[in-house]
């Protein structure tokens, strides 16, 4: 098949639109429900990722993709009982392809409600069991098992979008775009991301563990595929924390660090105790829980309100109580697509754990970049490359 009518474009007033291919078949084959432009957009940036990390790791990976921008990614590493419960694994033996996938979907649950899902490999029973229970508009894998197909297309009314794509496609060496009737044209981004980009250590600590080049590794290949400014944190082989499209790189520091920060708290004891009313939407205890946990938590106490989510009222998650739990978080890693023109960026990744960061280097600031890292013990990668993506 060398052409696919969609729906419509980016929005309903955009018609008509397809996907098509100039030369030989389109690489993907739907199995169930009506792909859009914007779940297509998503699918195939999200199968590069999870594709690259598959190579880059040796592990199954997964991404949830939201716009055109991962709001997770991850390898399948086994999950500690503690995100096994933030993550809702209940009631599923996890493969290392479902703890990807719950990994990829519980890093930002609030973004990635009604993502589209990558797979680096055939989607087994687990991870069809897993995104049923989740808010999801469909998935791209190389293939699916007998049961797990059976699970995917009971979804949305039958109307779940199911992809296949052939893992062994390889693009043109050119690709071309059209904005305002204008064609763009470039070499496709082949570039490979390992750890032999990680060598030039600038700082004065140069001990990167096996964890932290694949938390590098993990992060800069994520970054490869999100919207730029783009900064990556990665903790436990998974994206805890994704800043994409701002333009301002602290303003990309600052939104993936308090994604992270969001990520950990989430973990505290005082958040795991909170006990929610029976029959509350999966949606509704998230947002809860995001709100409980920010500067608005009365918007989710208030009396009149929290008697709606939570059987008994919680105490305020305080500024020092949240503080102090923050203070245990470390051993995270944080990419950057384009170099840190100040160190403070440094200073506001350190303040959610970031113990390791790899960075193309090139500012006129590197010696205040490296100087500010230095004071933190930390390890500091310049790695030459620039992983701008629009």
């Amino acid at each position: 098949m060398k052409e696919l009518e969609l729906k419509y474009g980016c929005n309903p007033n955009q018609k008509p639109a397809r996907v098509f291919v100039d030369d030989g078949n389109l690489p993907i084959t739907v199995l169930n429900g009506r792909p859009g432009y914007i779940n297509l957009l998503d699918a195939l940036n999200g199968w590069q990722l999870v594709k690259e990390l598959k190579e880059a790791t040796g592990l199954p990976a997964a991404t949830s993709f939201k716009h055109v921008s991962p709001a997770g990614a991850a390898v399948g590493t086994p999950l500690s009982d503690t995100l096994r419960k933030i993550y809702f694994t209940d009631g599923v033996e996890l493969t290392p392809l479902a703890s990807a996938y719950a990994r990829a979907r519980g890093a930002d649950r609030m973004s990635s409600f009604g993502d589209f899902i990558s797979l680096s490999d055939e989607c087994d029973e687990a991870t069809a069991l897993l995104i049923k229970k989740e808010v999801s508009d469909g998935i791209i894998a190389p293939g699916y098992s007998e049961k797990a197909l059976e699970i995917l297309k009971a979804k949305k009314n039958g109307n779940y979008c199911i992809v296949q794509i052939d893992p062994s496609y390889v693009p043109p060496a050119t690709e071309v775009k059209q904005v305002f009737g204008v064609k763009f044209e470039q070499g496709h981004n082949f570039l490979k991301i390992d750890e032999s980009c990680l060598t030039n250590i600038v700082t004065k600590n140069k001990s990167l563990s096996e964890d932290d080049k694949r938390n590098l590794v993990i992060a800069l290949i994520t970054l490869k595929y999100t919207q730029s400014n783009s900064v990556c944190y990665v903790k436990d082989g998974q994206a805890i924390g994704i800043g994409a499209g701002q333009q301002s790189r602290v303003h990309c520091t600052r939104l993936a660090g308090q994604k992270a920060d969001n990520w950990w708290l989430r973990q505290s004891p005082k958040v795991l105790s909170l006990e929610f009313v029976d029959g509350i939407r999966r949606a509704d205890r998230d947002n809860a829980i995001d709100v409980y946990i920010g500067e608005e938590y009365e918007d989710v106490l208030a009396e009149g309100k929290w008697q709606a989510i939570f059987k008994t009222k919680p105490s305020v998650f305080t500024r020092e109580e949240k503080k102090e739990w923050l203070s245990k978080n470390t051993g995270v890693a944080v990419g950057s697509d384009a170099f840190f023109p100040f160190g403070d960026n440094i200073e506001r990744a350190r303040k959610s754990g970031v113990t390791v960061v790899a960075q193309p280097g090139g500012s006129v600031r590197d010696d205040q970049v490296i100087e500010t890292a230095d004071k933190y013990n930390m390890v500091m990668c310049f790695n030459g490359i620039r992983l701008f993506h629009h």
